[in-house]
This record gives structure tokens, C-alpha cells and sequence, in this order.
């Protein structure tokens, strides 16, 4: 079960889902897309949400709440094969991208990070969100099916591929840590105690590594 959410994200927003639904988890993109498979009512925090179960095509059955969880329709996100409207397929760009945009898919920051008019609080949580990968096991193959919108990135890239652009994405991520920092300068303390205690483990010795005396 998760009842996580996305920061800058708005769980519980009026979306309604119904059984068949496609849906995403924003914050686990890399559950790939879920079908709705069961669908009630409830509140969450006095406010009326639903109690789905979701069965994702790489994370197998789950249980969220759409007052905690960010669920999304998955059309919101890309897909490794986006329709057409005469019901063909064109791929993703990712499906004959050459090296140097394959290079740019895998190893720059989700747009999430990034986003402009997102508040500095929010970038923050959200770059600390990635975090939650790492290089070993099924993180690794987690992280590439976030990045790159591909079900089974192994299809794709073979490990050392993949062990390859995670060092440079992880470089890449410690750089753009140090930006989200100074621009969240000013957003008051205890805000900043709660993310940072909300974060991942490995997010957090970042920002303690960050900090530390030169």
C-alpha cells in the first residue's frame, strides 16, 4: 500500500476514477500504467476521495488513496507507444533517439525538479524525491523506467548502459541539488526541517554533505 505523495502534486483533486480506468502514480512513474480493478468512496482528512486498488504493469496489485496518493489518468504522462487519433502508434522519441539525445532522456533532471513555477519548497522536495533510486538491483532498472518512460528499460539498454548514465545523471543530480538549496534560501526553517526529514535516506546525507564545512 502507499499513500504517498508528490510534492506540488494535488492529491485530492475532484478526478473521479472507475474500474477499467488507466491510471499513473505521479510520484512512482516507474510502476508504469495502472488499471483501476476496484474503486469506493472514502474521505481522507474530513475531505471525499476514493479507495482504489490499482494493479500497475511493473508494480502488481496496490491500494492508494486519492486524498493522499497523486493518481493521474495515464494520457497526463508519456507512454513507450502514444495513440493516434487513427488508432496507430507512434513511438516516443526515446524509441530512435540517437546517442546525444538518449544522453539528454537519461541523465537530465524530470521536469518535476525543475519546474519554473513551482515554489522553491516544492522543487526542493521534488529533487530530493530522486533520492529514492540508486544503482543497485532493482533500483537501477527503477530509476531508467522513471527517466526514460520505457516499461522494461533492460529491452533498451543493457546494465552497463544504464550503470553509465545513472553516474552522470547522479552528478548531475548533486549540481542541481545545490541550485534548489540557494533558491530555497528563504523559505522559513521549520519547512525546511520537514522536507528534510521526509526525505530519503540518501537525500539526506546529501544535504549533510552539502553543508558540511569546507
Amino acid at each position: 500500500m502507499t499513500m504517498s505523495a508528490m510534492p506540488g502534486m494535488n492529491p485530492g483533486s475532484d478526478a473521479m476514477f472507475k474500474i477499467g480506468d488507466q491510471v499513473v502514480h505521479a510520484s512512482k512513474p516507474e510502476w508504469g500504467k495502472g488499471t483501476v480493478v476496484s474503486a469506493g468512496a472514502t474521505t481522507h482528512e474530513g475531505k471525499k476521495c476514493q479507495r482504489l486498488s490499482v494493479r500497475f504493469s511493473r508494480a502488481g496489485l496496490k491500494t492508494v488513496m486519492t486524498g493522499v496518493a497523486p493518481i493521474e489518468p495515464a494520457g497526463q504522462v508519456a507512454e513507450v507507444l502514444k495513440p493516434k487519433d487513427d488508432g496507430h502508434h507512434d513511438p516516443l522519441p526515446i524509441a530512435s533517439a540517437g546517442h546525444k539525445e538518449l544522453l539528454s532522456i537519461m541523465t537530465e533532471i524530470p521536469e518535476r525538479a525543475r519546474d519554473p513555477f513551482a515554489t522553491p519548497a516544492q522543487r526542493l522536495r521534488a529533487t530530493l524525491d530522486l533520492y529514492k533510486y540508486d544503482s543497485d538491483g532493482g533500483g537501477l532498472v527503477d530509476w531508467a523506467a522513471a527517466q526514460s518512460g520505457l516499461a522494461d528499460p533492460l529491452s533498451r539498454f543493457n546494465r552497463h548502459e544504464l550503470e553509465e548514465y545513472y553516474r552522470m545523471f547522479e552528478k548531475n543530480l548533486r549540481k542541481h541539488l545545490s541550485q534548489v538549496v540557494r533558491d530555497a534560501n528563504n523559505v522559513p526553517a521549520a519547512e525546511l526541517v520537514s522536507i528534510a526529514k521526509s526525505a530519503p535516506p540518501a537525500a539526506q546525507r546529501a544535504l549533510q554533505k552539502l553543508h558540511r564545512p569546507r
